[in-house]
């Protein structure tokens, strides 16, 4: 692998973990969860940018089996890995007590190797087995030794946190799956530190950038589904049609004069819209509009498609009928106008940012 290439995937890597620091910064403000995988991929950006002025020499260079430079590299990544996808459920993990101690033996190994380099210590290669084994009982070799037992510690911890995150219920379902993924590469990075490949190498950085970077849109996603949804507002009479010359002159003014009508007619044809065939088409064909302006019309106002916009209706007379009795299962709401009964669950939790048994279980008595 050429130097080029290597210099090309850190820079990516890099640029991409200052973006994901940034953006998880800006959340931070608002939320101390965030905090965490702002200040390790800030880290992690760090990493990336150091490394690329070293490009040429890690292309270059043939640092052997066990490298200590490798072995940190791998020990401080499973340290940060294993602790930053708890940020999001348990803050709390966030305590600098805590961390300490969970971070004392790297710090450790990193002061001796530290105090080593300046006492004129030399690192010892190894190519082969037979190399390993003939210098087993020097202090550098029995130090990465350590070094390695310690980073499948961490990588242990790795795997371990689905089963520790699924104890908590407020815990998004994606990063049960993406803990695994993690320890999966990290297993990846360690047989790259063991046995120094450099294409390999370049792949484990690709693969260790798109798992941050899906993090970092799923947590976006998540925080998408607490905004406000648009607020429908009641249409008392039908809006009067203009003429194709005036909407021409206000495009944003004739997009409202037809979501108002558009609107209107959802708020006079319940009935129609409580029937799960009900779609896009239907509506379209209601209005008189075709399905550009229709759609045109209601993302004017905040919604994302049609079908989300039909689904506010229902949701919303799912509420009203909840309130009133006449549903108490989840296989009721299809009362509302939904098709089955994953849809409405979706749906709900989408509109509402709460799941439906979790609303039927703190509203039906």
């Amino acid at each position: 692998m050429s130097e080029n290439i290597l210099f090309m995937t850190l820079g990516g890597s890099a640029i991409i973990h200052l973006v994901i620091t940034c953006v998880m910064g800006l959340f931070a403000r608002h939320r101390v969860q965030y905090l965490c995988l702002a200040w390790v991929n800030g880290i992690f950006f760090s990493w990336m940018l150091i490394a690329l002025f070293f490009s040429r020499g890690i292309a270059e260079g043939q640092p052997g089996m066990l490298h200590p430079g490798m072995l940190l590299a791998l020990l401080c990544g499973c340290f940060l890995q294993s602790i930053y996808p708890l940020s999001i459920p348990m803050p709390g993990f966030l305590q600098w007590e805590r961390m300490w101690r969970y971070a004392r033996p790297i710090l450790i190994l990193i002061a001796i190797y530290a105090i080593a380099t300046l006492m004129g210590s030399r690192i010892v290669y190894i190519y082969t087995a037979k190399d390993l084994i003939k210098n087993i009982l020097s202090s550098d070799i029995l130090m990465r030794l350590f070094a390695l037992a310690l980073s499948i510690y961490y990588i242990v911890n790795i795997f371990l946190l689905p089963r520790r995150m699924a104890r908590h219920a407020n815990v998004p379902g994606y990063l049960l799956g993406y803990c695994i993924a993690l320890g999966l590469s990290v297993v990846f990075y360690t047989c790259v530190a063991i046995f120094y490949n450099l294409t390999m190498l370049a792949i484990y950085i690709v693969i260790f950038t798109i798992l941050n970077l899906y993090l970092m849109l799923r947590t976006l996603e998540t925080l998408a589904l607490q905004l406000p949804r648009p607020v429908i507002k009641e249409v008392t009479e039908e809006p009067v049609e203009e003429t194709k010359e005036k909407e021409q002159e206000d495009f944003n003014e004739a997009n409202l004069r037809r979501f108002k009508h558009i609107n209107y007619w959802m708020q006079s044809h319940k009935k129609e819209w409580k029937d799960s065939s009900f779609g896009r088409d239907r509506l379209c064909q209601a209005t008189g509009y075709n399905r550009h302006l229709v759609l045109q019309s209601v993302r004017s106002q905040g919604f994302n498609n049609v079908h989300d916009y039909i689904s506010s209706f229902r949701v919303t007379e799912l509420k009203r009928m909840i309130a009133r009795g006449d549903v108490k299962t989840p296989n009721d709401a299809l009362l509302a106008g939904f098709g089955t009964t994953q849809t409405v669950r979706a749906c709900f939790l989408k509109i509402e940012g709460v799941s439906l048994d979790e609303y039927l279980k703190d509203t039906v008595k």
